[in-house]
């Protein structure tokens, strides 16, 4: 993958129409790269989460471009975003989004086994990755007899088993107590130490304290 992973230049998204219409995003320029961890602050309402999934391909963008890991996102077509999505983008929500009826260990293959990893590698990444986290003992649990913590970690778990290059993390402390904020603000600084790019959306005071970069988003513009 390309130093540079994410080039957006002059993004503009807008909700709703005519008279009800808000520019939220409003001509902003982003670089993001390998090894480093960028927070991205700003008021609530301000257009984080948006340019989050602007970037991730999750939405489309009313005006400017947006290239991932040399896809043009905003011209891309489904196929070819989906297959971004699961090859180069790994995401990581506040609320966690576990499927209550499988276990931990089983939430974590399923992503792998979507991106076409059925086999015994698919399922050796995903128990590695799980004992590098510390929930080996849990990967039998189902999301409610979890803590918040645990759970952000099975979601972390799901979104490297495929070993992306990007990895988006919308308020992924929100949830979480102190300690197990910190614990995976530090998963997160140690995913960039290793070559990868990661851009979190955050309110957190000990988050932008680990980042490399802090951008803030207010009025439709980066700073």
């Amino acid at each position: 993958m390309p130093e540079e992973l994410v080039v957006a230049r002059g993004l503009v998204k807008i909700h709703g129409r005519g008279r009800a219409a808000r520019r939220v995003l409003e001509g902003v320029d982003l670089d993001l790269r390998a090894g480093e961890l960028v927070a991205l602050v700003g008021p609530s309402g301000s257009g984080k989460s948006t340019l989050l999934h602007l970037i991730g391909g999750l939405d489309r963008p009313d005006g400017g471009r947006v290239t991932v890991a040399g896809v043009r996102v905003e011209s891309a077509s489904e196929r070819t975003l989906a297959d971004l999505r699961r090859r180069h983008i790994g995401f990581v929500f506040q609320f966690f989004h576990l499927i209550p009826e499988l276990t931990g260990e089983e939430n974590v293959q399923l992503a792998a086994r979507m991106n076409g990893r059925n086999g015994g590698g698919g399922r050796r990444r995903a128990q590695r990755l799980i004992e590098e986290l510390g929930l080996a003992h849990l990967s039998r649990s189902r999301p409610h007899e979890l803590s918040g913590g645990e759970q952000q970690r099975f979601a972390l778990a799901r979104a490297l088993v495929n070993d992306p290059g990007l990895i988006l993390a919308d308020e992924p402390t929100g949830n979480l107590d102190t300690e197990s904020g910190i614990q995976v603000l530090r998963l997160l600084r140690g995913l960039a130490s290793e070559g990868r790019a990661v851009l979190l959306v955050t309110h957190d005071h000990a988050a932008t304290a680990m980042a490399h970069r802090v951008l803030t988003l207010e009025d439709g513009r980066l700073e």
